[in-house]
């Protein structure tokens, strides 16, 4: 699975979570961060609600939203909140 994370320079929230992300290691996930000041749309859709998380659940990348984790939230609660989607998307896609 892959997990897209909206960012940009200098939002410490952005940089938080991206850490943590990075540090999951029993989820098979591949992380994107995305730079919202690269694009104008990015930019004007995001530029209040960064950090921002999506489950891409297939390869035409058809987007399911992850509700943004406390930025208190520790590596072992953020991997358990990432299962919950990724499960769901899985049992969704198993219909």
């Amino acid at each position: 699975m892959r997990i897209i994370l909206y960012s940009k320079p200098g939002c410490h929230l952005c940089e938080g979570l991206q850490e943590k992300l990075e540090q999951i290691q029993n989820l098979n996930i591949e992380l994107e961060i995305r730079d919202i000041t690269s694009s104008e749309a990015c930019f004007e859709a995001y530029q209040y609600e960064v950090p921002v998380l999506y489950l891409a659940e297939d390869e035409t990348e058809t987007l399911q939203p992850i509700l943004r984790p406390s930025p208190r939230a520790n590596v072992k609660q953020l991997e358990q909140l990432l299962w919950k989607y990724i499960s769901n998307t899985e049992k969704n896609n198993a219909k």
